[in-house]
């Protein structure tokens, strides 16, 4: 008699893990969607950008925000009333290394929070209105 030869699939294929994802009408719920306030990472060069999601897809994000390194200089900005534009820019997925939902840690505050209790504004509302008052989101007469 033969001896049976077991199959076992290549080490990539999970075939024991259960293939009913979640479909869109899940309760599951994704944080990434346009207007979550975020930090994102880059690489190549290294910078991180805080502000708000404007579209995430797999091509990249586009953000409406400003560098990290300027969330001070722009908070001073916003807060004694000088004229403030968001950078609104998009980012290749191949530059994206980290994205993750700009909220508290513990006991230190969001750069969300720490915005509003500086200035008296939300982000997000300055950060959409900058984005429908440019000239491209504007649309023709």
């Amino acid at each position: 008699m033969r001896d049976r030869v077991a199959l076992r699939a290549p080490p990539g294929d999970n075939l024991g893990v259960e293939k009913n994802l979640p479909g869109p009408t899940s309760r599951t719920r994704d944080p990434f969607l346009p207007g979550a306030l975020i930090i994102v990472t880059l690489c190549n060069p290294r910078e991180k950008f805080w502000g708000m999601i404007l579209a995430l897809a797999s091509e990249g994000l586009s953000l409406s925000g400003a560098e990290l390194a300027s969330f001070e200089d722009l908070i001073l900005m916003v807060k004694s009333g000088e004229p403030f534009t968001p950078a609104v820019v998009f980012f290749p997925m191949h530059r994206i290394e980290r994205v993750e939902l700009d909220s508290p840690d513990g006991s230190l505050p969001s750069l969300s929070q720490r915005f509003l209790a500086k200035t008296g504004l939300e982000p997000s509302t300055v950060l959409s209105d900058a984005v429908s008052s440019s000239p491209a989101s504007k649309e023709p007469a």
